[in-house]
């Protein structure tokens, strides 16, 4: 994966460095693969030491705050631990929503199938809540504001799909698979109409509202869509409104 690093810089200081992670990047080391790209190989060389303060999965875009220097690594951790980070998510999701809101409150439990996904679990699952917002409305689909309370793993992708709202191009929680978008039927009738590609997760870390680890000053940092979902979104508003 060819990446500039200076495409992916939102903001940052001396203690804290945020990006706009692409989806296909890790967040982490892969564990089957140490040699696959992630976030500290490419941002080591030019940033120093870094500390992973939270996750976004491999095909998840969007805001990604890392510390550089331990006690900002602290400082973030305790806010993350503590619900005090909010984070705003936007999905692309099939299927229509009949409501404007919705908070789901179901608990999950990781690795809970063959599949190795997260799956809701009512005795032996964590707490995890979801609270959820219509932004617009497509034909047989819908980009929806997901805003977690918690930060399971998959939360939004699990608690999207027991809505009936699988995230787009989410083949493991049930999403319309492959998703070349052409050709693919997401309602009566196929999409025809030379409809851009999208061959990753519809999932976008939209924004993130943390205080500064070092002043507590409040920070909202933001991340414009990737181009490819920005050029699905695009084209659903002139195609399948």
């Amino acid at each position: 994966m060819a990446l500039d690093v200076s495409d992916l810089l939102l903001w940052y200081d001396e203690h804290l460095l945020v990006i706009n992670k692409p989806a296909g990047l890790l967040t982490l080391p892969d564990g089957y693969d140490p040699s696959l790209p992630h976030v500290r190989q490419v941002l080591e060389p030019h940033f120093g030491r870094l500390w992973i303060v939270h996750r976004l999965d491999k095909e998840t875009s969007g805001v990604l705050a890392l510390a550089r220097n331990a006690p900002a690594h602290r400082a973030l951790n305790t806010q993350f631990e503590q619900g005090a980070a909010r984070k705003i998510y936007h999905a692309l999701v099939c299927g229509p929503v009949e409501w404007e809101g919705k908070t789901v409150d179901l608990p999950l439990r990781p690795n809970g199938d063959r599949q190795h996904r997260t799956v809701v679990d009512h005795q032996k699952g964590k707490p995890a809540v979801t609270h959820l917002r219509v932004l617009e409305r497509f034909t047989m689909l819908v980009l929806l504001e997901a805003a977690p309370e918690t930060g399971r793993t998959h939360q939004i992708r699990v608690h999207l799909a027991k809505q009936g709202l699988p995230i787009l191009a989410d083949q493991l929680y049930g999403g319309q698979p492959g998703m070349t978008f052409v050709g693919i039927d997401i309602g009566a009738e196929p999409v025809i109409h030379n409809a851009p590609e999208l061959d990753h997760l519809a999932l976008h870390a939209h924004s993130l509202t943390i205080q500064h680890p070092m002043t507590a000053e409040k920070l909202t940092v933001s991340a414009p869509y990737p181009t490819d979902l920005a050029e699905v979104i695009k084209w659903l508003r002139k195609n399948a409104a």
